[in-house]
């Protein structure tokens, strides 16, 4: 195995802390190798591309489950679903607490529609709608089957901006990381394949990254794939 860097080192040393392996450098695989209840683990590393915010990314962003917000997000995925071309995201975030559901989620999808119409991916439209802070952002990804809408619903005390930024990190990552897997030959000596993430950002976002991943719906060869944090945390995106 080719020596690790310090990043990489340190990483490596999160995970093993996190699920108790022995590790070691192994010459017959390709890039970091642990060993986890007798299996040979080759471990793929990559840097999340950090976009940061003008309030900093220390605070823990704060969403909202409730039925409310639930049934709004359902609502939006299922209408405009054919509306969103193949290989387009659409990232949308509403404060809480949603006291207008329909007239909001009505007011959302010819928002979103106009947004559709010019297609301009990257470029945040912001409002306020019946009270609610709202911003929508199109992520152009080239994969067919990333999801048509990611939303959040969240405390007014959290950054959207923060939320949209984690949320095309990771999907940037993950898509481009799927496509390297699959033109690549895997070692045939490795039981399984895993791939660690790695953010500056502290773990406090864990959760948030969980929903991230739970809507982005990659398929993927990776039987594991973590998150390691600044402050020396790993865990996976699926509990």
């Amino acid at each position: 195995m080719r020596d690790l860097k310090k990043q990489e080192l340190a990483v490596i040393e999160a995970v093993a802390r996190r699920f108790s392996p022995t590790w070691g450098k192994e010459t017959d695989l390709p890039g970091a190798c642990i060993k986890v209840d007798g299996k040979r683990v080759a471990v793929d590393i990559a840097m999340l591309k950090r976009h940061t915010t003008d309030k900093g990314d220390g605070a823990k962003p704060r969403l909202r489950f409730d039925k409310v917000a639930t049934r709004l997000m359902e609502r939006l995925r299922a209408n405009l679903g054919e509306a969103v071309p193949d290989g387009m995201t659409v990232v949308v975030t509403i404060t809480a607490p949603i006291r207008l559901a329909s007239k909001t989620a009505a007011v959302l999808e010819r928002k979103m529609q106009t947004l559709l119409g010019r297609r301009l991916a990257g470029q945040d439209e912001k409002d306020t709608v019946h009270g609610n802070h709202v911003r929508i952002r199109l992520l152009r990804n080239g994969w067919k089957q990333t999801p048509k809408m990611i939303g959040f619903v969240h405390n007014s005390d959290t950054d959207p901006l923060l939320l949209l930024n984690m949320t095309r990190e990771l999907l940037e990552l993950l898509s481009a990381e799927t496509g390297r897997q699959r033109r690549r030959l895997v070692s045939k000596r490795a039981d399984e394949r895993w791939l660690v993430a790695t953010s500056a950002r502290g773990s406090s976002c864990l959760e948030t990254y969980r929903y991230i991943y739970s809507q982005l719906r990659l398929v993927t060869d990776f039987k594991k794939i973590l998150m390691a944090f600044g402050d020396g945390r790993a865990e996976a995106l699926t509990e």
